[in-house]
């Protein structure tokens, strides 16, 4: 029986060291049977499309690096570097039992640092994992919502956020707020929630972690937020100088 070509891969390693990356394994009397990398690489392969890559800016971040080995020293973000240290490293039970993170602070205190420390760890565990600025994210919703070559586009794109093991969605709340963006993103965040998947959230507040619930409330809805805390617990909160500021600073 001749191996079977249907699904090539662009991957030639396989990741188990099993295979010869094509992701099958061809037995006695040349009997081929799948690898158990093939289901990886099919569910990559599924969920092309959307945005999984780390920024160049983010793609060094360490807990050994500054700006987070600096943030673990400072008695006022220790606790959130780690809580996030704890979540990475128990990452796989997080993932399958569908717990998340919600970083919560005002600008330059290492927000989206941190959350892309998290997606990082997962991409390297061979996690399937959506990165998004929530005014990009809408926009490539309406556009595909919009899209008149396929009716399907918007439902296709929308499963695949739903259904890859990690989104993260950075910045929420800084969208413009419409009923549509409003629909949007409960939308999003209600099928995670129903089917017990991940959601790492970062969002702004300037003073209390409640004064900022209450103002994002405003923003995308009550029962959005509810669905976050039911996902995330409550956030993380990181207030403080703005990192970014004081770096320029000391370079000067």
């Amino acid at each position: 029986m001749a191996r079977p070509h249907s699904e090539p891969f662009a991957e030639r390693a396989c990741p188990l060291g099993a295979c010869d990356g094509s992701g099958w394994i061809l037995g006695p009397e040349d009997v081929a049977r799948p690898c158990e990398c093939r289901a990886q690489r099919l569910e990559r392969g599924r969920v092309r499309g959307i945005a999984s890559a780390i920024p160049p800016r983010y793609r060094g971040v360490s807990f050994d690096r500054p700006p987070v080995s600096d943030m673990a020293r400072d008695m006022a973000s220790r606790h959130v570097v780690n809580a996030v240290q704890s979540f990475v490293d128990d990452l796989d039970a997080n993932l399958a039992a569908g717990k998340g993170l919600w970083l919560m602070g005002n600008t330059g205190t290492g927000k989206t640092t941190l959350g892309m420390l998290v997606a990082k760890a997962a991409l390297a565990a061979g996690k399937t994992v959506a990165v998004y600025f929530t005014p990009k994210l809408l926009t490539q919703i309406r556009q595909t919502y919009q899209a008149t070559e396929s009716e399907d586009a918007y439902h296709a794109f929308f499963q695949r956020l739903t259904s890859v093991d990690l989104l993260y969605i950075d910045d929420l709340g800084s969208e413009r707020h419409t009923d549509w963006v409003v629909e949007q993103l409960y939308a999003l965040v209600n099928e995670r929630y129903e089917n017990e998947r991940s959601l790492l959230v970062t969002s702004n507040a300037e003073r209390d972690v409640g004064e900022g619930q209450q103002l994002l409330a405003e923003q995308i809805g009550a029962r959005t937020v509810s669905r976050l805390i039911e996902i995330c617990d409550d956030p993380l909160p990181l207030f403080g100088p703005d990192r970014r500021e004081q770096a320029r600073a000391v370079g000067t």
